[in-house]
């Protein structure tokens, strides 16, 4: 179980916090969701519990043990609103491979199937791939890191209707073993997936009805 205790954060430009006290408790099973506006807080949340950032007060905690960012780097996975502006890799081989010690095309290959890209080549550049595929490898990149947290920034956007309806079944199937987060501003979307959803609005969650 994931928990988040008072978390606060305020930029050092800020007047007001972008997230007051938050508490909230995510476990694996279904996707959990949190809605809000674009420059409510979401993507700052994600950052909070991947250990991107640091929250000024409040503290996140993994099975009851406080995690430090280093902690929750390990553990989370995170993959950012439109991943392909973060690939780095020249081929889908080596984005798999970036920050992994041991790899093998074997592995490659599981993690490809998956997330629904069995017999994707390695060779192919990522920027060639549709949309949906990026979204995918994005998602596949995270899944070798094996993290107990998988965090989703908006993991739908700018996909046709057909390609989000295979993004959803993914997101189910993914959130049977770990923890899953999902941040979006079409939260109408995810109805029949979520177990539990929340409105982000002024830094404070209420649940979503």
């Amino acid at each position: 179980m994931l928990e988040l205790r008072d978390l606060t954060y305020q930029a050092a430009t800020a007047p007001e916090p972008v997230l007051a006290g938050l508490n909230l408790r995510l476990e694996p099973g279904r996707p959990n969701l949190v809605a809000g506006q674009s420059g409510c807080g979401k993507t700052t949340l994600l950052e909070l519990i991947s250990g991107l950032a640091e929250p000024g007060r409040g503290s996140i905690h993994w099975q009851g043990q406080r995690l430090n960012g280093r902690q929750r780097r390990w553990l989370c996975g995170l993959v950012f609103q439109f991943p392909e502006r973060h690939f780095l890799g020249l081929s889908v081989g080596q984005e798999l491979k970036l920050g992994q010690r041991r790899f093998s095309s074997e592995q490659a290959e599981v993690a490809l199937a998956q997330v629904g890209l069995a017999g994707l080549s390695l060779q192919q550049p990522p920027e060639r791939l549709s949309g949906g595929q990026q979204r995918r490898l994005a998602l596949a990149v995270q899944l070798l890191r094996n993290p107990q947290v998988l965090l989703l920034d908006e993991p739908t956007a700018g996909l046709d209707w057909s390609v989000r309806a295979e993004v959803l079944d993914l997101l189910a199937q993914l959130a049977r073993e770990r923890v899953l987060l999902v941040v979006t501003h079409e939260p109408e979307l995810f109805t029949d997936l979520v177990e539990h959803s929340w409105q982000l609005e002024r830094g404070q969650l209420r649940p979503l009805s």
